[in-house]
């Protein structure tokens, strides 16, 4: 038998399952909305809503504290965090800086297979759009992206922009409706359509618009929704957005 002070390696792995089990539960009910910005984080209800005791709740919440979705306050309760506008908008715009240089790169290159595998997934994009499968859009949304910039094959560079696109996870959802995503898919009809072409400054020109194109409407949605935003809305007494 192992006592209660002896390091116990089955004990440890089955502890750190778990909490990566509830963890990525929880990080995938953030990022889809499913727990929204500033929603209550009680332990007892996720204790109860994962069959597990307190201590995996409490490193998954840590966890995810680290990664920016949760705040942890000793006094007042877990939450799901807030979005910074200010952190969105420096992710938004290394986006831009990278993409755009990945598109003109792309576009010199004239990679028939992958513009094969673009074009596939315009047409899947399309359907997506016209049948209103939200999910199944923003699934091909990213593959289009990360497709792109797979191809160059750096990779550093594409942990980098898979990195920050996780980032915005959260705010493309918030962003997303059946006319974002006809607008979007009209977008990467253009950016293809320059790769095709073969238009290096016509490419880059397609990502720097589609990319903006968020960044505006984003900035439009934050003046709608302060409460939302972090570095928007005023702290309560307590010190609680």
């Amino acid at each position: 038998m192992t006592s209660s002070t002896e390091f116990s390696p089955a004990i440890a792995t089955r502890r750190g399952g778990t909490t990566d089990h509830v963890a990525n539960a929880l990080r995938q009910s953030i990022v889809t909305l499913e727990l929204v910005p500033g929603a209550q984080l009680d332990k007892r209800v996720l204790t109860a809503r994962f069959g597990v005791s307190r201590f995996p709740i409490s490193e998954a919440l840590n966890r995810l504290k680290r990664e920016g979705l949760v705040d942890v306050r000793p006094q007042s309760g877990s939450r799901v965090s807030l979005i910074r506008l200010s952190d969105a908008e420096e992710n938004l715009f290394m986006r831009r800086a990278l993409e755009a240089e990945v598109a003109e790169t792309l576009a010199r290159r004239g990679d028939a297979d992958l513009l094969a595998e673009l074009k596939d997934n315009l047409r899947r994009q399309k359907i997506a759009v016209d049948t209103d499968d939200r999910e199944g859009f923003h699934a091909l949304d990213l593959a289009l992206h990360d497709r792109m910039v797979e191809a160059l094959a750096f990779p550093r560079l594409r942990a980098i922009t898979e990195s920050v696109r996780l980032s915005l996870d959260r705010v493309r959802r918030l962003l997303g409706s059946p006319r974002r995503h006809a607008v979007t898919y009209g977008e990467h009809v253009e950016i293809v359509a320059a790769l095709e072409a073969g238009r290096p400054e016509d490419a880059r020109a397609a990502m720097v618009a589609h990319i903006d194109a968020v960044l505006t409407e984003l900035r439009i949605f934050c003046r709608k929704h302060p409460e939302v935003f972090a570095d928007l809305t005023a702290p309560s007494a307590d010190g609680r957005p």
